[in-house]
């Protein structure tokens, strides 16, 4: 796929995911945080198109006999020095980390059909490197959750060292957090969640909907079925089921297609915030689930 086309579609992604309204627990139109705003969302959106598209261009050029140039951990880590430029405060480490070999996954892709494949071989070709480089990601958007494993905890001094000095790449450490956390689940799996959940709930709707409506609705579907790792790393699993139980009887009554899914979605939103319960991680992948329904029009755009 081209370049550009990759890389305005991560740009977009970014920027629907954010504008979905009302999208329960997270920063939205008319929702900011104290600490972060619904503008810093769209700028983060915005400032890592040029890496995407690099990302797009070393799939291509290092497909299919050398993917592990590509360099996925050291794009990744310069998303995030670049956001970090431009907003105080870590708003997309998640969707970067989503976003980035999705997009070298379709630079070397031909349509969307090829891109799990792809994608999972560019994720397995991960050097130590990366995997250092990834760390260093997640200590400049002060965030955690993966890689905490004895030595390996991404907040030890000494835990690149000992990354590269053991050979471990990328993929591995992500498949030591995955137990615990949907990103690296999702990045060790092919992206199941992406391509099996949020990314035809999107296609659906949109035929019929909005696109507002199909990204909030492709959020709640996500998030109705699969507890959001963010809240139970912050809290207890059994706060995170509660939430995604609490999202399932809104999807009984139709989600934001119909006037009662509306009210009990404004009603959710609203009792999130007042709990301080962020379902992050189903955001970045409601971004990742746009994206590839982005990408899944490439060939009526440019063929």
């Amino acid at each position: 796929m081209d370049p550009d086309f990759v890389a305005k579609t991560a740009q977009i992604a970014s920027v629907l995911e954010v504008s979905g309204h009302p999208k329960p627990g997270n920063v939205h139109r008319t929702r900011d945080f104290p600490d972060m705003v619904f503008e810093d969302f769209l700028i983060s959106g915005v400032v890592i198109g040029d890496i995407m598209k690099r990302a797009a261009n070393l799939g291509l050029k290092h497909c299919p006999d050398s993917l592990e140039k590509i360099e996925i951990g050291k794009l990744i880590k310069e998303a995030v020095e670049e956001t970090d430029k431009w907003v105080a405060n870590n708003t997309n480490l998640g969707i970067i980390m989503l976003l980035t070999p999705l997009s070298a996954a379709a630079g070397m892709s031909n349509d969307i059909n090829e891109l799990q494949d792809n994608l999972d071989n560019i994720m397995r070709a991960t050097t130590p490197y990366d995997a250092a480089n990834l760390y260093d990601a997640i200590n400049i958007a002060d965030a955690g959750g993966m890689g905490e494993k004895d030595e390996l905890d991404v907040g030890s001094d000494n835990a690149k060292s000992r990354l590269i000095d053991k050979g471990i790449n990328m993929y591995d450490v992500l498949n030591l957090s995955a137990q615990w956390d949907m990103l690296a689940y999702e990045l060790t799996k092919a992206m199941p969640i992406t391509f099996e959940i949020g990314y035809p709930t999107f296609n659906g709707v949109k035929q019929t909907s909005t696109i507002n409506n199909a990204t909030v609705q492709s959020f709640l579907t996500i998030l109705s079925i699969y507890p959001d790792t963010l809240i139970a790393r912050k809290y207890d699993i059994e706060t995170a089921q509660k939430v995604s139980e609490d999202a399932r009887l809104i999807i009984a009554e139709g989600g934001i297609l119909t006037d009662k899914g509306v009210e009990m979605i404004n009603d959710f939103d609203k009792d999130l915030i007042r709990q301080k319960l962020n379902p992050g991680t189903t955001a970045d992948l409601t971004a990742s689930s746009v994206m590839v329904a982005l990408l899944d029009k490439y060939n009526d755009k440019f063929n």
